[in-house]
């Protein structure tokens, strides 16, 4: 018991302190796995910065695997910084469309204001996105860009894709994630999204003029490639091309990941279903007709800038 008194003075004791505050409720799309998860990822993303520039980081990981590239080739650089956003559950596509966005308004796109479209349009529930189609049309609504459905795989659209990234458009890629966020083949399991944004290409020597690129200082061997002009743009057949690599950013990770073009392609062709661990966990997902397969096997979506013309009669 305590008496109040201390040596003949009054103790008078503080008040207690307030309770605390309620926890905040966990956002509609977490379950506790997914929060633990989400807790390790974001916890490396936040001790971590982001590195910038167009070809800073691609130098590096090129430059950490130099081994691996045939010096009978002649290597090309061409990539368009885009910036890092980590997500917060099951939110990979989305996360990545607003990446995207970096090379289509100049500016941000806010991630709340997406996933709430994508809600309201029936395309989500906790942020998921199994539907390619279903991308290319929000992406165009939320970005005010023109995109591009493609299908038939990324090789059966080499040319095209390729192009695109070196007009500094982004290319939306659906893969298997691996634990260190390489493509990988799980049957669709670990179906994820990323943003291409450059590649890295291996021609035939000779193939191309010393006035179409220019060494980097760094690493001589390696030819940076600024001019983004149609002109300029590395048709498959007249470059000789040998080999391909594209740099592509995605919501677990604030680093650039360098992928064999054959493993992104391997990765996106084979996704068949959803995990079935997560198909039977409770939680609401959607899913279209046909499910993983049919939304996002083979399929890549092209995000366009829209011309002032365009843009014009798209306000009409």
């Amino acid at each position: 018991m305590i008496s109040g008194k201390m040596s003949g003075s009054s103790m008078h004791l503080p008040p207690p302190p307030p309770p605390p505050p309620p926890a905040s409720p966990a956002p509609p799309w977490s379950t506790d796995n997914n929060s633990k998860k989400k807790k390790l990822y974001q916890t490396i993303g936040l001790s971590r910065s982001p590195i910038v520039g167009d070809n800073t980081e691609p130098l590096m990981l090129i430059r950490q695997r130099e081994n691996s590239f045939s010096a009978d080739l002649h290597w090309i650089l061409m990539n368009t910084y885009v910036p890092s956003l980590i997500q917060d559950g099951p939110q990979c596509g989305l996360v990545a469309l607003c990446t995207a966005a970096h090379l289509l308004r100049h500016g941000a796109v806010d991630l709340d204001a997406v996933v709430q479209t994508a809600r309201s349009r029936g395309f989500t529930v906790q942020g998921e996105m199994f539907s390619a189609c279903n991308m290319a049309l929000l992406a165009e609504e939320v970005c005010g860009c023109k995109a591009e459905l493609l299908s038939g795989g990324l090789s059966g659209n080499a040319s095209r894709i390729i192009a695109h990234l070196w007009a500094r458009q982004p290319v939306l890629i659906p893969y298997d994630e691996d634990y260190n966020h390489e493509p990988c083949q799980r049957g669709g399991h670990r179906a994820h999204w990323a943003v291409a944004s450059g590649v890295l290409i291996g021609v035939r020597p000779g193939s191309v003029s010393s006035e179409q690129t220019r060494p980097d200082p760094t690493l001589p061997w390696i030819h940076l490639h600024g001019d983004s002009s149609s002109s300029c743009c590395p048709a498959v057949g007249s470059w000789s091309l040998r080999d391909v690599y594209i740099l592509a950013k995605q919501g677990k990770s604030l680093r650039y990941q360098l992928w064999g073009w054959d493993s992104v392609a391997r990765s996106n062709e084979q996704l068949k279903a959803m995990d079935p661990q997560r198909s039977s966990d409770g939680t609401t997902y959607v899913v279209p007709e046909g499910g993983v397969e049919a939304g996002l096997a083979g399929q890549a979506v092209l995000l366009h800038t829209r011309t002032p013309s365009e843009e014009a009669q798209r306000t009409i």
